[in-house]
């Protein structure tokens, strides 16, 4: 069985689709009626700005422009967690307008906890939404429009220091026996005593390194890095310096207890 998923953020790319897993059986560009793209759902990590969200206007001149893609039913899964269903974002049902017909699909909503009004992407962020909306040839006002979308100023920081101390060493193997433990970049952090607007991520990130997650997220990621490429630390300027600012909001969130060891 299938469904249809109406993507305007991010997983109108491609790319960014199947670093979730997700690989559609079809995708066309679509618009839906009446609605207006905002960037107002809060991420999980300050330092990411906000990122996608559709509200209705009520305006039948307004409409957010997107891919509709044809998935099969295991993908719904996969989604649901990219989207944090439930925690972040809601799952709706809409109608869009494609090439061919009217289509009824799947979409998610910012849940009002996550909404922020004065957030705006990063320039990461925005790079994705416009190589999918470049690539399934959106509307050209409406790309245009995208391009001139005020962006997220983040703030620089230093390279990540591990406090002092002597802490223990993690294996893939000892990390997963830690649920409430997460690894990045060589670093071990507890996140049972996390915000509550974390607990989304315990359960996905609980015992795993999420290094390979972060990187293959990146606006240009083609989806080919691979744990052998972080152990030996075959990484780009800009992939360090997109690694320590997590590594940062990773500290900031929650707490270091010992070092990643990439075996």
């Amino acid at each position: 069985m299938v469904f249809r998923y109406f993507g305007y953020g991010s997983n109108m790319d491609m790319r960014s689709l199947r670093a979730k897993g997700v690989r559609p059986l079809a995708s066309e560009r679509a618009v839906l009626r009446g609605w207006r793209l905002r960037f107002n759902v809060r991420h999980f990590f300050r330092h990411e700005g906000g990122v996608g969200n559709i509200e209705p206007s009520g305006e039948p001149g307004d409409a957010v422009w997107g891919v509709l893609h044809e998935c099969e039913d295991e993908h719904l899964a996969l989604l649901d967690a990219a989207e944090a269903y439930g925690q972040g974002y809601d799952r709706i049902e809409v109608t869009v307008a494609a090439a061919s017909e009217e289509q009824c699909a799947i979409t998610y909503v910012g849940m009002p906890s996550f909404l922020d009004d004065a957030c705006r992407p990063t320039q990461r962020y925005m790079n994705i939404v416009l190589q999918g909306a470049e690539t399934a040839d959106l509307d050209t006002a409406y790309v245009d429009a995208l391009r001139e979308y005020p962006l997220h100023e983040k703030q620089p920081v230093p390279p990540f220091v591990a406090p002092p101390g002597a802490y223990p060493e993690y294996t893939a193997e000892a990390l997963l026996g830690q649920p409430l433990y997460t690894a990045l970049a060589g670093a071990v952090f507890d996140m049972s005593g996390a915000r509550p607007q974390h607990a989304f991520l315990r359960g996905y990130f609980g015992g795993k390194d999420m290094t390979l997650f972060h990187l293959q997220r990146m606006d240009g990621s083609d989806g080919s890095e691979t744990l052998a490429d972080i152990a030996h630390g075959r990484l780009s300027p800009r992939q360090r310096h997109y690694l320590n600012e997590y590594l940062h909001e990773y500290n900031a969130e929650y707490v270091y207890v010992g070092r990643y060891i990439y075996d």
